[in-house]
């Protein structure tokens, strides 16, 4: 809500490269730097589309390398609170600047062909920047040890950890695992993508920050309609973190920060009439047990929403819909919050929570905030409680249930 309002719906992310020198001859004498704006969006094809414009600009080779430059946040490369055991799971992914594939690998396994076989391992996109230990195996009819797909993170290695057992007739299994020094990971991506494109890059890819005087020569632009829309159907963390640290740099602040970015939404919300004093938040996303929310402020800030009226449409139609998609699209099915509710969940450990807007049997729309927490059964219990909450709320009516009125 507060990037709406003080970045402003067409706003864009940007991740440029800079030369710190001219080519001579196609052959650049110096370094190209891949800095960051926090777009939380990028992907390899991203950086195959900044490689292009990189040869467009005649250049063949580059004596020196490329750098990830990552000046515009802090070095906090997480939330504050954040559980350390939370790493190398995609949800808590390192903080940056210069993020590319939600700062992760996507490991694909499958079982050998007979009994006692490895299992098959693929990590995507393939790159020198992570490595395999495959231990895990085959096995015929019972799986004595659990497969497990991790990284050797207490080391701060890019290794990738299969281990346990998997059945000859199992289904492929996938896992996102985060990366250590995901800028990093970024920059040598793109350093693999100007080689596939014929442009000899002389170093290995490392970190640093472009001299004042380097000069653009590619850049990428995201915007902020389609980040929010994948923060919040799908529970993005690392959207919600670079988004608000992002916002630390809106007073022209650099490098911006966690704290920065809190600083601009309590100036937003208390424009909402909300008492800032009343709440503690810690980070972007909710991952932190440093959080500590009322659902009436969640209440206060979706109806204040609803007078933004240049802005609260992106916002409504960036939650995810019951039984649609994102994070509720199994649930609320066959009910009248079927393709009605649309709501932000919220989960951690002991804790779950379902808040947005719903429209009742006579069409008025409702605003409404539910928090389950300390309780130590599945989460599945609770929300499912949310869920008949939720479709008494699409059914009720003020008017009595003769007819439904005509939207």
């Amino acid at each position: 809500s507060t990037a709406l309002r003080i970045l402003g719906k067409d706003y864009k992310f940007k991740t440029s490269v800079l030369a710190d020198s001219s080519a001579n001859a196609s052959v650049l004498n110096g370094n190209l730097y891949l800095k960051g704006f926090g777009n939380p969006d990028l992907i390899t094809s991203d950086l195959d589309t900044l490689a292009a414009q990189v040869q467009a600009n005649g250049i063949r080779a580059i004596e020196g390398g490329v750098f990830a430059d990552v000046s515009f946040f802090d070095d906090l490369y997480w939330g504050y609170g954040w559980n350390w055991d939370d790493e190398p799971y995609s949800y808590a992914a390192f903080i940056s600047p210069l993020a590319v594939n939600d700062n992760c690998v996507t490991v694909s396994v499958t079982p050998g062909q007979s009994a006692g076989d490895s299992v098959n391992v693929v990590v995507d996109p393939q790159t020198s920047y992570v490595s395999v230990l495959n231990n895990a195996s085959t096995v015929r009819d019972t799986v004595m040890r659990p497969l497990n797909v991790t990284r050797l993170f207490k080391d701060r290695l890019n290794t990738v950890l299969v281990e346990g057992e998997m059945l000859t007739s199992a289904k492929p299994v996938g896992r996102q695992i985060s990366v250590w020094k995901p800028e990093l990971y970024a920059a040598t991506l793109f350093t693999d993508a100007l080689r596939r494109r014929g442009i000899a890059v002389d170093k290995a890819a490392s970190i640093g920050t472009a001299p004042v005087s380097a000069r653009e020569i590619a850049a990428h632009f995201q915007g902020l309609d389609s980040t929010l829309i994948n923060l919040n159907k799908v529970s993005d963390n690392l959207s919600a973190e670079l988004i608000l640290k992002t916002l630390g740099t809106t007073n022209g602040t650099t490098p911006g920060s966690a704290q920065g970015g809190v600083y601009a939404v309590h100036r937003f919300l208390s424009t909402l009439g909300i008492d800032t004093t009343k709440f503690i938040m810690a980070d972007g996303s909710g991952l932190s047990f440093y959080d500590l929310l009322t659902t009436g402020m969640i209440v206060q800030l979706l109806e204040g929403m609803t007078r933004q009226e240049d802005i609260f449409p992106l916002f409504y139609q960036s939650l995810p819909i019951a039984g649609v998609d994102g994070t509720l699209r199994s649930r609320m099915k066959r009910t009248p919050a079927e393709g009605n509710l649309r709501a932000k969940t919220g989960t951690i450990s002991g804790v779950s929570s379902l808040s947005g807007y719903v429209q009742t049997f006579d069409g008025e729309l409702i605003v409404f905030s539910m928090t389950m927490q300390n309780f130590i059964y599945p989460t599945r219990l609770y929300q499912r409680a949310q869920d008949k909450i939720g479709a008494l709320l699409a059914g009720f009516s003020r008017i009595g249930r003769t007819s439904k009125p005509q939207p």
